[in-house]
């Protein structure tokens, strides 16, 4: 087996990548709406305003602090190509899955944003498919890589918040 075998074999498996495992339904739900088939949240627009733009915010912070610490230690942010270093410090500490949670911010800010309750219904199906198709591979992959250390840092960092 030569390094590009490794290359092809060495990571989780995800599914998907995960933008387009919450881009495909954000949309969906838009187009949706955009087509008159969807209803709306009903909220004003204050209130859309006050949950939408900090969870939007927020998501895009978390993003780039996570892209951030995987660019520090020199290691691959995308899934489906080989960890060469275990991220633990920074946003870690608070979540091991950083990038994910600031997707799901992203996307729930967008909908609230779009008043679009179809939408935000349809996060319930990403989330999932990031959880089962994405995480839960990343996780036994870590496991296997990285042994103990990642054990250890899972039982110090939660999996989503």
């Amino acid at each position: 087996m030569d390094a590009r075998d490794d290359q092809r074999t060495d990571h989780p498996g995800v599914i998907a990548p995960p933008p387009l495992i919450y881009g495909l339904p954000l949309i969906a739900g838009l187009a949706i709406d955009a087509l008159g088939a969807g209803f709306d949240l009903g909220f004003p627009l204050w209130l859309r305003l006050a949950f939408g733009l900090p969870a939007l915010v927020a998501g895009l912070t978390l993003i780039v602090l996570a892209l951030l610490r995987f660019r520090r230690a020199g290691t691959n942010p995308e899934p489906w190509k080989p960890s060469t270093a275990l991220v633990r410090d920074g946003v870690y500490r608070l979540t091991r899955n950083p990038m994910y949670l600031g997707m799901a911010l992203v996307y729930a800010g967008i909908a609230v944003l779009f008043d679009s309750a179809v939408t935000l219904a349809l996060l319930v199906p990403a989330v999932l498919a990031i959880h089962h198709g994405v995480i839960l591979r990343e996780e036994h992959y870590l496991s296997r890589t990285f042994g103990d250390d990642y054990r250890r840092f899972m039982r110090g960092s939660r999996r989503w918040l």
